[in-house]
């Protein structure tokens, strides 16, 4: 018997583990049965033109793993016990229709939210930051770290939100997380049980809605205006272990929550002995009026408060913190370390050098005038393009704004469309929890396209909606 497989010298992949795998695939697979004699080392090495060294080897793991047995004198066969059915086709061509999927997908405009300016990051700074801190930094350091963070960065953090947020907090009521996603997990796992309420503003992003089921909640969804959470809207025949909102920016529809809503709030959860969950989505990029100060200045016993550095720097450092009133601070610290010990220590120091030295400031302000710029862009082409037919929605904030349309649904069918025509918008009602009530707005993100990326995704929206009603009833 000769086995005939395919060896391909131009791989990075050594000729042994080529012959190892392809074996043993066909052994899992059933190509290759219980008690088949397989050829000798001798035999396939001359018949794939290989040293007999490469067999050798790759029959030595397989025995080895127990995909073969040898018997002296006899030969080698396949082991009993080696199939596995096979539940999904498994084909190396499919990473490549997956990318070649991809690539087809490369010329269209996405206007997803959420995306700061990638290559305005400070590469140099940050890399020269990096350097100094491996040069200094001590060999514990390189181990294990506290769940609550380093205290540098910690130190640093909090006397630049007292400055920028008006966050009154000491450096022992901060978390350092991986994003603000792990934020709000460890707060769910705080201050949740199975069946617990939370209120919740409609809509908000649908991960947060999850990461708050998945922690057994039911949630109470309170409806957002253009001021943010509707809190006379806030039920009386409940007491919820927490509300949740994002009060500087009203994620998606923008609006910036009044004092008088915040006080409504803190008199609520103190009433109801529950929390607040204070996400400062966005808070940083104000282009309109003084910055607005954070909901956990006014109650600092009473509100979570979460920021994180994806959208001021970039998702890829995965930093961000949680801030606690005191009696929460010994059981979160606990909660931090069996998630994953602790956050990256080295991008931590670095992170507090680069606050530290007055690099984040700095960055703050470039990029607000370029995404002031950009939002100035997309809404001037919407108004030139479009005219009464398009209302922007939301205050000036943010990296997105909310469109609202009139006489147009958008449905999955149209969004669909419009997305074949080489723009991709997405709607607002994805993220609500009672439908219905915002199928006409559309969500525009522009803190990573160019200005002519703009234009060319409005036009092209433009002869989206023009011919969707013609290909779409």
């Amino acid at each position: 018997m000769l086995l005939w497989m395919p060896i391909d010298r131009s791989l990075d992949m050594p000729l042994i583990r080529q012959v190892y795998s392809q074996i043993r695939s066909r052994i899992l697979k059933g190509d290759l049965q219980y008690g088949e004699k397989l050829p000798s080392t001798r035999e396939l090495s001359e018949w794939l033109k290989v040293s007999r060294n490469v067999v050798l080897e790759a029959y030595d793991q397989l025995l080895a793993e127990g995909f073969l047995v040898a018997e002296r004198g006899s030969g080698t066969y396949v082991a009993e016990g080696t199939f596995l059915e096979q539940t999904r086709l498994t084909s190396p061509y499919q990473s490549h229709l997956l990318q070649a999927d991809e690539k087809d997908k490369g010329d269209v405009i996405n206007f997803r939210s959420g995306i700061p300016a990638l290559d305005e990051f400070p590469r140099k700074t940050w890399s020269r930051l990096s350097q100094a801190v491996w040069q200094d930094v001590s060999s514990a350091t390189l181990g294990y770290d506290m769940p609550e963070g380093r205290t540098e960065l910690r130190l640093i953090l909090s006397r630049y939100l007292m400055k920028t947020r008006g966050v009154e907090c000491h450096p022992d009521q901060i978390v350092i997380t991986s994003g603000a996603t792990q934020a709000l997990t460890l707060a769910a796992k705080l201050l949740l049980t199975q069946g617990d309420h939370v209120v919740i503003e409609d809509p908000i992003t649908h991960d947060i809605q999850t990461i708050f089921t998945n922690a057994g909640a039911k949630l109470y969804p309170i409806p957002a205006d253009e001021y943010g959470m509707q809190t006379a809207l806030l039920p009386q025949h409940i007491q919820p272990q927490c509300v949740f909102l994002t009060p500087s920016h009203h994620f998606p529809l923008g609006g910036t929550l009044p004092i008088q809503r915040r006080i409504q709030l803190v008199n609520y959860v103190r009433e109801t002995k529950g929390y607040l969950v204070e996400d400062d989505y966005d808070s940083e990029f104000r282009y309109e009026g003084p910055p607005v100060s954070s909901l956990q200045g006014l109650e600092p016993d009473r509100v979570l408060y979460i920021g994180s550095f994806s959208k001021i720097l970039s998702p890829a450092l995965r930093l961000g913190y949680l801030i606690l009133p005191l009696q929460l601070i010994e059981q979160c610290r606990k909660v931090k370390w069996f998630s994953d010990l602790h956050t990256s220590s080295i991008d931590q120091l670095i992170l507090a050098r680069f606050i530290e030295q007055g690099y984040l400031e700095k960055h703050v302000a470039k990029m607000k005038k370029l995404y002031k710029s950009r939002r100035e862009v997309l809404i001037q082409s919407l108004k030139e393009l479009f005219g009464d037919r398009v209302t922007i929605i939301g205050f000036s904030t943010g990296l997105h704004l909310i469109t609202e349309w009139n006489e147009v649904s958008f449905t999955d069918e149209k969004l669909a469309y419009i997305e074949s025509c080489g723009v991709k918008v997405y709607p607002v009602e994805a993220h609500t929890l009672v439908k219905g009530r915002h199928t006409h707005r559309i969500i525009m993100g522009y803190g990573h396209l160019t200005d002519e990326q703009i234009r060319e995704g409005v036009r092209r929206l433009g002869l989206a909606l023009n011919e969707v009603r013609s290909v779409i009833k």
